[in-house]
Formats: C-alpha cells, sequence, structure tokens
C-alpha cells in the first residue's frame, strides 16, 4: 500500500498539504501517515519547568493530529497512521521513511506568501537524496484546485 507522509503543525499550508495527500491516497487505494514534530526545548536548568513546557508542547502536537485525523476520516473515510516525536524534523523524517519502505512520498505545504518553512528549505535543497519524491504542495491552492491537481 502506498503511504503518503505528510508533516502537521498549526500552519494552514499544512492543512492543504493534508488534502492532497488525502486524496492522492483515495485514488491509488493507499494511506496517510500524519506526523506532528514536537520541538526540542532548550536546556532549563529546573528539570520539572522544563518538563512541564516540553509535556504541553505534546499535547498541542496531538491536539493537533487528533483534529487533522477527525477531518481527514470525515472528508474521505481514510484512518490515517499517527506519530508524534519531539526532536529534529528531518531527522525524524528519514528515520520514518527508511523504517516503513510503504512511504511513497513527502508531502509538505509551501506558505502561501512565498515564504518556505524550515523543513520545505530543507527537504527541496536535498530532495536528491531522499528515497522517496517530494511533493511540495502550494499553500495558495484552494480546496477545488487541490481536488482537481490530486
Amino acid at each position: 500500500m502506498r503511504i503518503y507522509l505528510t508533516v502537521i503543525d498549526d500552519a494552514p499550508e499544512t492543512e492543504i498539504a493534508l488534502r492532497f495527500a488525502a486524496r492522492r491516497a483515495v485514488k491509488t487505494g493507499g494511506g496517510v501517515e500524519i506526523l506532528a514534530l514536537v520541538e526540542q526545548g532548550e536546556f532549563i536548568a529546573f528539570g520539572g519547568v522544563q518538563a512541564t513546557i516540553e509535556d504541553e508542547a505534546r499535547r498541542r502536537a496531538e491536539g493537533l493530529v487528533a483534529k487533522a485525523a477527525g477531518t481527514l476520516i470525515e472528508e474521505s473515510g481514510l484512518r490515517p497512521s499517527i506519530t508524534v516525536r519531539q526532536g529534529d524534523g528531518p531527522k525524524i523524517i528519514r528515520e520514518l521513511i527508511a523504517a516503513n519502505p510503504q512511504v511513497a512520498a513527502l508531502v509538505l505545504g509551501a506558505a502561501a506568501d512565498g515564504t518556505p518553512g524550515p523543513l520545505v528549505t530543507h527537504f527541496a535543497g536535498q530532495a536528491g537524496t531522499l528515497p522517496v519524491p517530494l511533493m511540495i504542495i502550494p499553500g495558495s491552492l484552494d480546496r477545488e484546485a487541490i481536488d482537481r491537481l490530486s
């Protein structure tokens, strides 16, 4: 089964990338894996404070993924795989792709204002080293355009 790996955060372009990935998965008989990244916090001398900050970030990421998964199920009927990880985004993405030979593409959203985010910047510069295609979905696309293009 083809799996389309997409990364979710609170940026609107990630919803567009997820919709594109879901539409491709439906059309190809595949699936979607949603990844939420929890940023590695700066070291804080007081461990309890750091643990609280990291726990809040993880809960926020889990909430984003749950919302995205609910939308995906409602709109396409697909039940996505969900992964929440903390650490270096590009490294985690590469690990997920390496661990799952069914991943058919990495689908990322590009901001509508033309400013690429850190993952788009990283992977666009290293797309030739990925074992799967990189799909960068413009954040300026509306739902109808995504449906037409996917």
